[in-house]
This record gives C-alpha cells, structure tokens and sequence, in this order.
C-alpha cells in the first residue's frame, strides 16, 4: 500500500478528531478553516477543488519551527509536482520558499508564482536541451544531474551559452524507503540517479568540466515516508560521500536531502517532525553544507480536499456509492492503492447506522474506485462528501478522460472562499481540437 498504515481503519469521528482544520456545526455541517462546506458547494458546485491557505502557512511554518529546534539552517524548496496551482505556488513564495521543479513548465509556473530562478532547484531523469537552456538563461539556482549523460550534455549547452552551470550530483544511495513501490527512488534498481560507486569518480569529472560549477550532492528516497530509519541510513550514505569527496580535495558546498516526508492519511500522526530534524543534524549536522529539503505532500496534502456530490447508491452484491468526481479528478487510489478518508458534510451522518459500501465513480473503468468496503451511513442522491487530504497529487494528475470537464478549485483563507480555478466548460474540450477537410 501507498500509504503504509497497520491500525484499525477509524471511523467517521476519528477522521474528524485527527484534523484540526475541520469542523462540525449542527446547522452547517461540516467545515474547512470555518468556512461551511455546503456553501461552497452551493456557489461553486461539485466535484470542487478545496484547498486552505491557512493550513498551507501553519504546515511550512511547523516544518521550519523543527529545523529551529535542531539549530539547523535548511533551505525549503517546494516540490511543485504536488500542486501546481499558481494559487498554491504564491503561498510558498510569500512565505520565503524555493521551488523544487522536474520540468520546465513547472520551471516556469514557479517564475509566474514569483519565485526567483536562483530560488528553483531542477530535478528529473529526462530534462531535455531546449529545457535546459531555458532553465540556464533564467539563472536557474541548481540542476540536480542524475547521470554522467546529462553532466556532458549540460557542460555543452553551458559553453556554448557562455554560462556556468551550477551542478549537483543525484546520488542513488540503494536505500529502501519502505513506501509503494511505485513512489520509491532510492532502489539501485529505479530509475533515478548516480550509483554511490560511481559518485566520486564523476564527482572529479564534472569539476574538470568547461560551463559546469559541480557543488555538492542530491539524493531523494521516496514518497509519503513515515519512519525515520531510511532518512537515517541515506543521510549517513549522503555524509560519508561527502568526507569521501572531500578527502580527494573536491568541494562540497551543498546537500540537498530531498523530500518524501509522510502524512496520516487516516488518523495517524503522520512523520515526526522533530524526529526529521533531528535524523537530519546527527547524520549531516557537522558537515559544514548548505542543507536543503524538498517537501511537497507534507506541506500541501492535508491542506486541500475533494468536495463530490452523491449521484445515487447501487445495490446489487454489494452497496456502491457514486459520486460525481470520478478516476479522473483524483487517480491515487486507482494508480498506487492510496486511501483517503471520505466524511459526510450533513452532521446528521455521523449518527446514523453504517453498512460497507465501495465508493465510485461514473467512469467507465473498474478501477474508478475511491474506497472499498468502507463503514458509511446511508447516503442518498444529492448528499455531499469530503475526500480528505487531497491536497497533493489530486488535481494536478487530473485529466479529461472520458470527456469530463475538469473541476473548479476553491482557496479558503480568513474564513472565505475564492474561485482559483473555474469550472471547465465542455466545449472547450475540443475548443483547440482540429478537423482536416
């Protein structure tokens, strides 16, 4: 399972209890950051987007609070490929973030977002020449080179620009991150970055190398990480490379030490934070680098959710709940087994008797699933619901399959309400659509 979770699935007040964002009122049923869910749904219809701004600063600011608490100065670089709303992407940089990329149009959403080219770190197995000389001729602050390929196509572009590249290494430290196994990318076996072995001699290399300002070392594990153990073991690979390096008298200036960290996306705690940060000062505290993180569903996850509508309750075999978002708007649970918990917004809910259900969607796909024999009252058509912490990896993996409009999005923020993105109109499904005579 994506999210790796061993206890009793809660119930409809566990879910509640375990987020202090929501809230249940009698006459106005359930709440995110004090603005009625029903009055969203009222204005801007279903399935919408809802994300928090509050949440949003309440999370950077307990992440920064715990890299305080260690005495360490770490840099908090965004991962865009969470959510890309440029929404979102302002409130990180109003509150001081950089921005972690992996292709140039995030490059670019995070430029129209007003973050600093110097301020974007450059990730990704595939970046291509045109994306590069783009990234390049901005003032991109970092590129996280993930092959000796990438290194000698760089080194040419820089040269042939007149420019200087600034380069860091992305060491593989073959460290299993105890994840999905379709988010985990510190295996020797994935895709992504350097072995260990090869790190030093192409350490060497790319400091020889004419348009390349090789500074240190990357390494990125995995996604939705709950323990500390594997941050652990990749740190201490990640510090004795860098004495390694060090004692062949190349410089090392900077560690970037990824992202990854897990929430609860029942009603568990999620990644200590304080444990992170202080993992992070015993195994690469003494090092003398410029330490940076690349967060992404931690800051962003618990801060949005998918607010759906009842279309109407199957019986055949089995109890099937419809809703009106589908496969389309959230691909977690169909793509990696994710679960999410869904809550009623009519308070009356919580009270009422529960039988197992699958919640779907319309899409015709098996998969279209959002949860499977869950404990849910009776909901009739017309009965809105909440798919929680939807924040990160929701819409911005959403499509238009099956010809369906993509979902509004809604930024809740001192107890109100703003349209961030509207609601599709069909039409403009094949507005850009070509037919040859």
């Amino acid at each position: 399972m994506a999210d790796v979770y061993t206890g009793a699935e809660p119930d409809l007040a566990a879910l509640l209890a375990a987020r202090p964002a929501f809230s249940m009122n009698v006459r106005e049923g359930l709440s995110f950051e004090s603005v009625p869910l029903n009055a969203i749904a009222d204005q801007f219809g279903t399935p919408v987007w809802v994300y928090g701004a509050g949440s949003i600063r309440a999370r950077f600011a307990a992440l920064k609070a715990a890299f305080a608490g260690e005495n360490l100065p770490v840099h908090i670089h965004y991962a865009v490929k969470a959510n890309d709303h440029l929404a979102i992407l302002s409130q990180f940089q109003r509150l001081g973030a950089g921005a972690d990329v992996v292709s140039i149009g995030e490059f670019l959403r995070a430029r129209q977002a007003g973050v600093a080219a110097a301020d974007i770190v450059y990730s990704g197995v595939g970046k291509s020449a045109e994306e590069l000389e783009t990234a390049l001729g901005q003032g991109i602050g970092q590129i996280n080179v993930e092959s000796a390929e990438e290194l000698e196509m760089l080194s040419g572009i820089a040269t042939r620009l007149g420019v200087t590249a600034p380069v860091v290494l992305r060491m593989n430290p073959d460290v299993d991150a105890g994840t999905h196994a379709k988010i985990t990318t510190g295996l020797a076996e994935n895709k992504f970055g350097i072995a260990a072995a090869d790190i030093p001699a192409l350490y060497a290399h790319a400091a020889s190398l004419p348009g390349i300002r090789a500074l240190g070392l990357a390494l990125h594990i995995g996604s939705q990480i709950l323990s500390t153990e594997p941050y652990a073991k990749a740190y201490a690979k990640a510090a004795d490379m860098v004495r390694a390096l060090r004692d062949q008298r190349l410089s090392v200036e900077v560690l970037d030490l990824g992202g990854g960290i897990g929430i609860g996306y029942h009603d568990e705690p999620g990644m200590n934070l304080a444990a992170f940060a202080a993992t992070i000062r015993r195994t690469v505290g003494d090092l003398g680098v410029r330490l940076m993180v690349e967060p992404g569903r931690y800051l962003v996850g618990p801060a949005g959710l998918l607010l759906a509508s009842v279309i109407l309750q199957k019986r055949t075999q089995k109890r099937f709940v419809v809703l009106d978002a589908a496969m389309n708007e959230l691909m977690r649970p169909a793509l990696y087994e994710a679960w999410h918990g869904i809550l009623p917004v009519d308070p009356a809910l919580f009270h009422t008797a529960q039988t197992q259900a699958d919640v779907v969607g319309p899409i015709c796909e098996s998969a279209d699933c959002f949860a499977q024999d869950r404990a849910l009252p009776d909901l009739p058509p017309g009965t809105r619901v909440a798919l929680l912490d939807t924040g990160a990896y929701g819409a911005v993996m959403s499509s238009a399959y099956n010809a369906r409009p993509r979902a509004a999005s809604v930024l809740v923020d001192g107890g109100k309400a703003v349209l961030i993105t509207p609601r599709q109109p069909p039409q403009d499904l094949w507005a850009d659509e070509i037919v040859p005579a």
